[in-house]
């Protein structure tokens, strides 16, 4: 019923936050208001309305221009590259002839779209062709096309790896480190040619037993049957997949955001004071960030109790017991791949050495194809987006790839 209530409450305050967008619209329009300070006022107060509420619906991705090689200004085309019942593998490449290293980028399925990752393939774009898996939001996929569990996810970047083929450089984000790992494990022990030439895992939870952060006390905090009773919904009649078990976006959402409320109820109001001021700049920053932090999508019931029970819980990759279509998943089968992971010393998502482990794990890897890379200076976020990631992480994963190519 919690996903139900939650319904009938955003159906409710969607047509307030309609008229407070529609009006803001049209007050930017009129000539000289930007001027007058009770209209800027007024605004900003129709801004906080409009932007008080969650949407189900992506963002656009937006990737600018990019230099070339030649230092010309080009422009990025964005197609769909190949479809899943629950996903979209979007290309992103230079509009011109340069052949460049093919990179499949796993966005995290946690409550977000993949345009979190817009900073990070923005980035990659310069150098690489990037193909980024856009997870489908699961209220929308009908309860006919199947479950949606930890192994399907694997399937899901096995199945993209073979269809771009050799060699195919793999990047997991976060929390499809540990899918990516298990993927790359599984090609490898099948001795499957489209295994991925690289495998770049970064702020993820390999093993979340070392340094634990608060996110994984609360994974440990409740028996697995505390979550499923608690924090799983069903999809309402009015979505296409209707009865379908979810743990729903704004649940992850709000969890994450009462970790860090204070910090939002200021940027809000400085949101406010910005506008109030005319400093337009600054307040869009802070707009932009919090309408794509409030477009939220749902995740597969199966797929979150199974991430919560094994990985979080019980810890079995790092053990060693962790399964795939039941067979042991075994790391160290993977010898060809070269590894880079990839960790910040301020994240406090994914502590420090949760990463890392990855490379013990991966025993059979050489030495010399093995590099860790820990980011002074930034959180979780900031390993994957932002200045230090562009300056100072980007040119590690460069530097390995140009290596391989």
């Amino acid at each position: 019923m919690i996903y139900h209530g939650y319904q009938m409450l955003a159906n409710a305050g969607d047509p307030l936050r309609l008229f407070a967008e529609r009006a803001l619209q049209v007050m930017t329009q009129w000539e000289g208001m930007a001027e007058v300070p009770p209209m800027r006022r007024m605004g900003a107060y129709y801004e906080q309305i409009a932007l008080l509420g969650f949407t189900h619906a992506r963002p656009e991705f937006d990737i600018q221009p990019v230099r070339s090689a030649q230092g010309e200004q080009v422009e990025i085309i964005t197609n769909i590259s190949s479809s899943t019942a629950f996903c979209n593998l979007v290309r992103f490449r230079k509009n011109n002839d340069e052949v460049l290293p093919r990179i499949l980028l796993v966005a995290p399925m946690s409550g977000h779209f993949a345009t979190l990752l817009r900073g990070t393939v923005q980035t990659l774009v310069q150098d690489h062709e990037v193909y980024l898996t856009d997870w489908l939001n699961i209220r929308d996929i009908p309860l006919r096309v199947g479950r949606f569990g930890l192994d399907e996810y694997v399937d899901e970047i096995i199945h993209f790896l073979r269809v771009l083929g050799a060699p195919t450089h793999l990047m997991g984000v976060c929390q499809p480190t540990v899918a990516c790992i298990v993927a790359a494990s599984v090609m490898a022990m099948q001795s499957d040619p489209a295994a991925p030439a690289s495998l770049v895992l970064m702020a993820g939870p390999i093993d979340t037993r070392i340094n634990p952060t608060q996110v994984n006390e609360l994974a440990m905090a409740k028996p697995i049957e505390w979550f499923e009773s608690q924090l799983i919904g069903t999809v309402p009649f009015q979505f296409k997949g209707s009865g379908r078990r979810v743990y729903p976006g704004f649940l992850q959402l709000m969890a994450f955001m009462n970790m860090n409320i204070d910090r939002h109820r200021k940027s809000f109001q400085d949101l406010f004071e910005l506008r109030v001021a005319g400093d337009d700049e600054k307040a869009n920053q802070i707009r932009d960030f919090y309408k794509e932090y409030f477009a939220i999508m749902d995740l597969s019931a199966d797929f979150y109790l199974e991430t919560v029970d094994k990985i979080f819980q019980r810890h079995l990759l790092p053990k060693g017991e962790l399964t795939y279509r039941g067979e042991r998943v075994r790391p160290d089968a993977i010898r060809r791949t070269f590894l880079l992971t990839v960790e910040g010393m301020r994240d406090d998502i994914c502590g420090i050495g949760q990463t890392l482990a990855a490379q013990d794990l991966c025993s059979r890897i050489p030495p010399f194809m093995k590099t860790h890379h820990l980011q002074a200076g930034v959180g979780h976020y900031g390993v994957f987006s932002g200045k230090r990631w562009s300056a100072q992480i980007y040119p590690v994963v460069r530097g390995m790839i140009q290596s391989i190519n």
